[in-house]
Formats: C-alpha cells, sequence, structure tokens
C-alpha cells in the first residue's frame, strides 16, 4: 500500500490539557490511562516522522467560544462541557496542547471545534479537500469517542481514514480494543505506526 505524502494529513485529536493531563477537566477518566499506555511518546515520534515525510498535521481541539460556537447540549456528554465551559475557552490552559506530543507551531495547523468528531459542526473537511488530501491518519484520546467519532464521519465525507492503532488510547484496554476492532471495519482499518510511516515511504 502507498500512501502519497501530499494527499495524506494526520489528525492529531485532543492532545490538549483538559484531556491527557492531571489538572484537566477529563483527568480522572483519562490522564492516568494515558501516562500507563505510553500513548503520548509513541504519538510524538509519529507525528516528528510524519511532518518529516511531508504530511500535513491538524491538531484538533475541543474549545467552547463565549457563544457557544456549534456546541449542541444534546447528550449527556455535552452538556457536562457546556456547563464547565470555563474551562474549555479558546484561550485558556485548559485547551492548550501538551508540550511533549510533537506539535510544531510554526507548520502544524489547528482545528477548534465543539463537536465529539473533529470534522463536524466545522470547515476542517473543506480545509484538507482545498490542499488535496484525501487520507488521514488519525491519533487521539480516546479510541472510543473522538477518535471513533471522527474516523467515521471522515469516511462517510468521503476521506480514506487509518486509524494508527498504537497512537490512540482510551480509559480501559478492553473499550479501546473493542473501539479498534469497529474501526477496522468500519474505515480504511487499523495500521501502526510503523506500517503507517512504512507507506510514506513505499515508492
Amino acid at each position: 500500500m502507498r500512501l502519497e505524502p501530499a494527499a495524506t494529513a494526520v489528525l492529531a485529536l485532543h492532545w490538549q490539557v483538559n484531556v491527557v493531563r492531571p489538572e484537566g477537566f477529563f483527568a480522572p477518566m483519562l490522564a492516568e490511562p494515558v501516562r500507563a499506555s505510553g500513548v503520548t511518546d509513541r504519538a510524538r515520534a509519529f507525528h516528528d516522522a510524519a511532518r518529516a515525510a511531508g504530511v500535513r498535521l491538524v491538531f484538533t481541539r475541543f474549545t467552547v467560544p463565549d457563544d457557544e460556537g456549534a456546541l449542541v447540549r444534546n447528550t449527556g456528554f455535552m452538556q457536562a462541557v457546556a456547563d464547565a465551559a470555563e474551562a474549555f475557552r479558546p484561550d485558556g490552559a485548559g485547551t492548550a496542547v501538551v508540550d511533549d506530543i510533537g506539535f510544531d507551531a510554526a507548520t502544524d495547523e489547528v482545528s477548534d471545534n465543539q463537536r465529539l468528531s473533529a470534522m463536524a459542526g466545522c470547515d476542517l473537511a473543506d480545509r484538507l479537500r482545498a490542499a488535496g488530501v484525501d487520507t488521514v491518519l488519525v491519533t487521539g484520546v480516546a479510541t472510543n469517542l473522538t477518535v471513533e467519532q471522527t474516523a467515521r464521519g471522515a469516511t462517510d465525507l468521503g476521506f480514506t481514514a487509518f486509524v494508527v492503532g498504537d497512537c490512540v488510547t482510551a480509559a480501559d484496554q478492553s473499550t479501546h480494543a473493542a473501539s479498534l476492532a469497529n474501526l477496522a471495519l468500519a474505515t480504511a482499518g487499523v495500521l501502526s505506526a510503523d506500517e503507517a510511516l512504512t507507506s510514506l515511504d513505499t515508492p
């Protein structure tokens, strides 16, 4: 399999303080599983290598602007973040991309939205298409939440979506594994970081 770097983007989902750090809003659910899994180091190495291969990187953040943007309070999850909106302001500490995930402010893009899928309620899909991107490689937290929702959404929008299985994690490993099994059927598939990078390097 060959992936063309110029037509590929990494979607690095929710590598933000509120999601993966002990001081973040979702710390009780995700901070320790993220730390224990070692996923941050693997994802950083993958992000750096993908960038070096000429792939576009887009770091997505869940934010809540003062007017709530495209937020819809139609699930308990969305109601909870709406109630905690001050913790998710775009310029707040909780929405900052963490500093050990390989984010390069000089070259990488940031995309904010207020939906579980990074492709919903924003112009990200249009921006990717305008840049000639038709394939996405997904990293992030959590596997069964934004990762699964985004990969499925990207697929429905016509993108070829792969999840980088060793660069995502969830609150527990059984949930993580079940989500990856779903994604193996519902998207273009689940690749390891090495497999994805090899596909980008294959002539």
